[in-house]
């Protein structure tokens, strides 16, 4: 499933290409992607123009001069394309603009989403209520976690991935992450100290930058909007590495907890 760092590097293909320009064409392809389409999306959009673009967690918003905000979710395996040569069966829904590009939103699996909301509702958004702080924001910092975490049994790992904590980490980069704070997942996450949350909020930052950086992972056929793939997972230190050499002489392991793996080094996650 494309992470934080998919939908930002997303949201930064898609605006060089969406931004101030007149949407001169909306058109959807099927009924729908996890939920059917707003029926007056075409109406709404057709003849506007887009003012900005930005994420949410996982979501992708793309709003208008009209006082509406589209939010895009990827879902699994969605992506948007940018002037592809021919339409495919799985470009749900594409758009056009007055300067003659086109974007079609594809998604073979069609566990994705769009939504049209106006943008003053946008923070009331169902998905966004219970959010908690953008890991990249100022409000993300270690007495937010100290305060969030208070009492917490739960481990370090599973409440990382709690979005009421921290709005959109998935497991990829929570393994990374804590691997690169040097904590050991299994912690119970109210027991953490004032240290060991000192360390993990950079480094959560950290991964996250770098994945931007390097466009995102090439997990499955996850690609930028240009078609390129992600290059972040050829950084990974540990994730999808168990039973190969850390970096410091210990071997990665995994576990599954909550129906997800964990990939960590007990040799150097101790903290």
């Amino acid at each position: 499933m494309p992470e934080l760092p998919e939908v930002e590097t997303t949201v930064r293909g898609l605006r060089p290409v969406l931004e101030g320009q007149v949407l001169t064409e909306v058109a959807t392809r099927r009924d729908g992607l996890r939920r059917a389409f707003p029926v007056d999306m075409r109406q709404r959009l057709s003849g506007a123009r887009v003012t900005a673009l930005g994420r949410r967690a996982k979501y992708g918003l793309i709003e208008t001069d009209r006082g509406d905000t589209l939010i895009f979710h990827l879902g699994m395996s969605g992506r948007w394309r940018v002037d592809p040569g021919e339409l495919l069966p799985h470009d749900h829904l594409v758009i056009e603009t007055g300067e003659g590009r086109r974007l079609a939103l594809n998604d073979p699996r069609r566990f994705g989403s769009v939504d049209l909301v106006r943008t003053e509702t946008v923070p009331d958004f169902s998905a966004f209520r219970s959010l908690g702080p953008e890991p990249l924001g100022l409000d993300f910092t270690p007495e937010h976690l100290r305060r969030a975490l208070a009492g917490r049994r739960l481990s370090i790992k599973l409440a990382l991935l709690d979005q009421r904590i921290v709005a959109g980490l998935g497991n990829i980069y929570v393994c990374e992450a804590l691997y690169d704070a040097r904590i050991d997942p299994h912690t119970p996450a109210g027991t953490l100290t004032s240290v060991a949350l000192e360390r993990l909020v950079p480094a959560v930052r950290v991964v996250l930058e770098a994945a931007i950086e390097a466009g995102g992972s090439s997990l499955r056929d996850y690609a930028r909007p240009d078609g390129e793939l992600g290059y972040f997972s050829k950084q990974f230190a540990v994730y999808g590495r168990a039973g190969e050499a850390c970096a410091c002489g210990g071997t990665v392991e995994r576990y599954a907890e909550g129906g997800r793996s964990t990939f960590w080094c007990p040799s150097c996650q101790r903290g």
